[in-house]
């Protein structure tokens, strides 16, 4: 059905989630997060300070709804316009990046074993037992004695 043939209650009725799908729906193109909350706050007639207010919680709500899919481009579509083909290449790509990095990073982490082996452990030692000699113990008892 169209958003222009719903009555107003049937509309705020509606999440801001199942507006979006409409909206997306029947405008047959892609667009931007501000655009189409402004679309969804010009339809329910709510104020700018709505708009201001709940824009960052919109955004959230779009991106764990299934139904929508963020383009490389910063806009919303539906998922069922794309195919699995490119989400999954997507994937594919970013999980090769990752294992890239995660092997740099293993490197890193073993070139700094190696050099924490050159390190004398009596020597660390020997500095904390100076550091502590100074320290004194006190009893709970002598603890409430001084206050």
């Amino acid at each position: 059905m169209s958003i222009k043939k719903m009555k107003q209650e049937e509309l705020e009725s509606l999440s801001y989630k199942d507006l979006t799908y409409l909206l997306l729906e029947e405008k047959k193109k892609k667009m931007n997060t501000a655009d189409i909350f402004k679309e969804i706050v010009k339809i329910l007639n709510l104020s700018e300070a709505t708009f201001n207010n709940k824009i960052g919680d919109f955004y959230t709500s779009l991106t764990t709804d299934k139904r929508f899919v963020l383009l490389e481009d910063g806009k919303w579509d539906l998922r069922s316009r794309h195919t699995s083909d490119k989400i999954m290449k997507t994937n594919i790509d970013e999980d090769d990046e990752l294992d890239e990095i995660k092997t740099e990073e293993i490197d890193n982490v073993k070139e700094d074993e190696d050099n924490y082996d050159d390190v004398d452990d009596d020597e660390d030692y020997e500095e904390t037992d100076d550091e502590l000699k100074d320290l004194v113990v006190i009893d709970e008892d002598e603890l409430e004695l001084e206050q």
